[in-house]
């Protein structure tokens, strides 16, 4: 930390994604339990859509297309009265990979632990970014473990137009999600990363935009430490890994094409190390994150010590009186001694 710096950088964060990294499946599964709906069939027309589209020629992304057919689905019956309040009451079903929410506590009970990190005042903080549905995130159970959520929001009870000239708007007959009201994907990820690092998440006056030199800003990469499960969060592990910070993917244990998959980001350079998606304390990706968390930590109280010794200099001491000095004359050899030599 430097003289006069906004942040003392003494904060470590974990960032994860979500679908396949947290849980198994992805976060819609109990939504369509709850209306009925074939997911496979409903993800299937997601992916067909870029291309339908494309021959009407129109570009989309497919997270756009994603959430624009969860609208047509509310639009036209099968979700009829969908809104926020049940997207999070659904949120409540999701299921975790083993050692979860606990882990979330466990490793933020590490840091806090050891007196010498007590002493540097380290804290750990968590972070979600995900492509699917902030909403769910929030009714889940890892919710309360985690500092802040970045995911999709769909909006209800939209504004009419001209609604500023409208002295009496008109009695909402009940809530239900109509629009997109924010987009995450796999390249906007990196956005969050940044809001993160510089501390605009926590100080609404910086902009994310904003040039900030890097001893200023809140959590520095080398300070960060992302999990997610594959290729599509390339784009994240990039930013952070380049930044010197520490990239993990996970996989399901059951899933020979996802641990596959994973050894071939850590042989293209893309991640630092890979495992199972199990946090319990035996698994080993649970070791590994404690063995860089501990890294981060032993990193930030060495470059508090340098930066003491620079500014302090060292502290007067007492000089002894040096004994006085004392002309004496040589030994000289007696006259038997020199004639013999």
């Amino acid at each position: 930390m430097s003289k006069g710096s906004l942040h003392s950088q003494n904060i470590i964060t974990c960032i994860w994604d979500f679908d396949k990294t947290l849980i198994p499946d992805y976060m819609q599964a109990p939504l369509f339990e709850e209306y009925n709906i074939d997911q496979k069939l409903f993800w299937k027309e997601t992916n067909l859509l870029p291309e339908y589209y494309e021959k009407r020629g129109q570009i989309v992304s497919k997270e756009t297309c994603y959430l624009n057919h969860l609208l047509s689905f509310i639009r036209n019956g099968p979700l009829k009265g969908l809104n926020n309040y049940k997207l999070r009451q659904l949120g409540q079903r999701l299921l975790f990979y083993p050692g979860l929410p606990n882990f979330f506590s466990q490793l933020k009970e590490h840091v806090a632990r050891k007196a010498e990190y007590k002493r540097a005042n380290i804290k750990l903080e968590h972070y979600i970014i995900s492509t699917g549905l902030g909403e769910m995130i929030r009714g889940s159970v890892i919710a309360p473990f985690v500092e802040e959520i970045y995911a999709c929001e769909l909006v209800e009870s939209i504004p009419p137009p001209y609604f500023t000239k409208q002295l009496e708007l008109p009695i909402d007959p009940g809530p239900e999600i109509s629009q997109i009201g924010l987009m995450v994907d796999n390249t906007i990820k990196t956005r969050f990363l940044f809001e993160i690092n510089k501390g605009s998440n926590k100080i609404p006056d910086i902009n994310v935009n904003a040039a900030i030199p890097e001893e200023e800003r809140r959590i520095p990469f080398h300070n960060m430490i992302y999990i997610a499960d594959g290729p599509s969060d390339i784009p994240a592990f990039s930013v952070v890994k380049r930044g010197g910070g520490k990239t993990y993917a996970v996989y399901d244990p059951e899933n020979l094409a996802e641990f596959e998959q994973n050894d071939h980001l850590l042989q293209a350079g893309r991640i630092h190390g890979y495992g199972p998606a199990d946090y319990t304390p035996e698994s080993s990706t649970s070791k590994w994150i404690h063995l860089h968390l501990d890294k981060i930590c032993e990193k930030i109280i060495q470059r508090h010590q340098d930066s003491l010794n620079e500014k302090i200099s060292q502290a007067p001491r007492h000089i002894e009186k040096p004994e006085p000095y004392q002309k004496t004359k040589p030994d000289l050899p007696n006259q038997t001694e020199l004639f013999n030599n």
